[in-house]
């Protein structure tokens, strides 16, 4: 059994940080991992979003986010001020400060390694870059202007003839992403030395305004916006405002698109998560200016579902040398979880929803899990623990009532680690958690308000989904004697 921490990486905060997590942050975490008992290190996206904090609005399939860059080693490193002290990640603010000073970086540096054998390599081995760099490029010129409204010779562009024109300001990018590569692999060697894997997160789909989409429109369809139909937690549905995948022209030409991006990932991760398997099946259409509760599903017919999914899902796993981990929550045909099961992809367990609602909601016992699974007491998408207890006192107190418990809004410490431990000692081959469940097990570690602990609320736009940080720094809780004893207590098998 594996057992891990799921974290977004800017919420991380370290006396080296230039204002937001960064790669390097991930070093001392994963010396403290091994200390405890970790072996999994679960990332959010780490795609290059752009001005958008949301790692799922990604502009690039396999582009990483210069945002998360650790400058401290670097000379002139900018000085964050109180930037790195505030309750939410000031985004936009540490992007501006981290270009600006990238740029007086490579005026310095930029020709020098550009010309390094061990760039040249990387450029040579990264078909997706000089393409990146062109649309970021283009992007600069016209204001970061979404690029269907970009003049019409550049919306369906000469593309030599622009790469002629812009060849050196693309290379300032080219830069950037070397520097971002040179990172994160180092980070994986270093996890890899000390037995700790990476997992990361595929996102099903990317931005509209991404240099996939205006580089290969014809393996997208733009006549519908991606969703989810509605639920119990969103009754209007959700549009997500992505455009679907064109799945005849993606296989006419071998999934070379979807091979390419797991290759890029398999550099920095052993595993992966799935986002939203079931959209490979099938997805939620919506026209646009429509309704979310007005969409449909694509493919139409049902009977399409299970081989589409099946041929892309077989592709995937065949495609790298990662594993790969489904979020197949939410409605989900039965028949798709089979489909998993069958093709040997875990699943996720989410164990608030773990339950038999046939009867009157009862939660199913741990030992019914799956081994081919992953279990987790809340997702980056989900009320943390304690606000789901909060918030939801009926399905809460049916939970403590399996442990006996009398039911208060708050949770204690011992139900906390009672909780964790047991979600630690499924049948499940995987045991994930938010670092901010571990850390809620010391209030010091968490924000006064619940509310704060929450990373994103789906369907929201709101300052601040994707703007969360961790309370502490990662020295003071790397550095926390009894938090280190606990966890060492969740993982032990007594």
């Amino acid at each position: 059994m594996s057992h891990g921490i799921n974290i977004p990486l800017s919420a991380l905060r370290t006396k080296k940080s230039c204002g937001i997590g960064e790669f390097f942050d991930l070093l001392p975490l994963i010396d403290w991992c091994q200390e405890v008992g970790f072996n999994i290190i679960q990332l959010l996206p780490l795609n290059d979003s752009g001005t958008d904090p949301s790692p799922y609005n990604a502009l690039s399939s396999c582009a990483l986010n210069p945002i998360y860059l650790s400058l401290s080693d670097l000379p002139d490193a900018p000085n964050p001020g109180e930037l790195g002290a505030l309750q939410h990640t000031p985004y936009h603010d540490i992007l501006t400060l981290k270009y600006n000073f990238l740029r007086d970086y490579y005026a310095k540096e930029g020709k020098t390694l550009l010309n390094t054998t061990e760039c040249q390599t990387f450029i040579e081995s990264n078909p997706w870059l000089i393409p990146y760099a062109l649309f970021k490029t283009l992007k600069d010129r016209l204001s970061q202007t979404h690029w269907m409204f970009w003049p019409d010779d550049l919306k369906k562009p000469n593309y030599d003839l622009l790469l002629e024109k812009h060849h050196d300001d693309m290379l300032f990018y080219v830069f950037v992403q070397y520097l971002c590569f040179e990172q994160m692999t180092h980070v994986k060697r270093v996890a890899t030395s000390k037995t700790i894997l990476l997992k990361g997160d595929i996102p099903i789909l990317v931005s509209p305004d991404s240099v996939d989409c205006w580089l290969h429109p014809e393996l997208f369809d733009f006549t519908y916006f991606a969703g989810a139909p509605p639920d119990s937690y969103n009754l209007e549905g959700q549009n997500w405002g992505f455009p679907l995948f064109n799945w005849e022209r993606v296989k006419s030409e071998n999934f070379g698109w979807w091979k390419e991006r797991l290759f890029v990932a398999s550099h920095y991760y052993n595993l992966y998560r799935i986002d939203h398997v079931v959209g490979l099946f099938r997805i939620w259409a919506i026209l646009p200016g429509g309704q979310a509760r007005e969409g449909k599903f694509i493919p139409e017919n049902p009977a399409l579902w299970i081989p589409q999914g099946k041929e892309v899902l077989q592709m995937m796993s065949a495609a790298s040398p990662m594993q790969p981990i489904a979020e197949d929550l939410g409605t989900i045909p039965p028949s798709v979880r089979t489909c998993l099961a069958e093709l040997g992809i875990p699943g996720t367990k989410v164990v608030r929803w773990e339950r038999d609602y046939t009867t009157q909601g009862k939660f199913l016992p741990y030992a019914d899990y799956p081994s081919l699974s992953m279990t987790t007491v809340s997702t980056h998408d989900s009320e943390t623990l304690q606000q789901w207890w909060q918030s939801t006192p009926q399905e809460a107190q049916l939970l403590a009532q399996t442990y006996g418990w009398t039911y208060s809004p708050d949770l204690t410490f011992d139900q906390r680690l009672q909780l964790l431990h047991d979600a630690h000692h499924t049948p499940s081959r995987y045991h994930i958690n938010l670092l901010q469940e571990y850390l809620a097990l010391f209030p010091a570690f968490v924000w006064p308000h619940p509310n704060d602990e929450r990373i994103n609320i789906p369907g929201t736009v709101t300052p601040t989904n994707w703007t969360y940080r961790f309370r502490p720094s990662v020295e003071e809780f790397t550095g926390h004697a009894e938090l280190k004893k606990v966890l060492k207590k969740i993982l032990s098998s007594t």
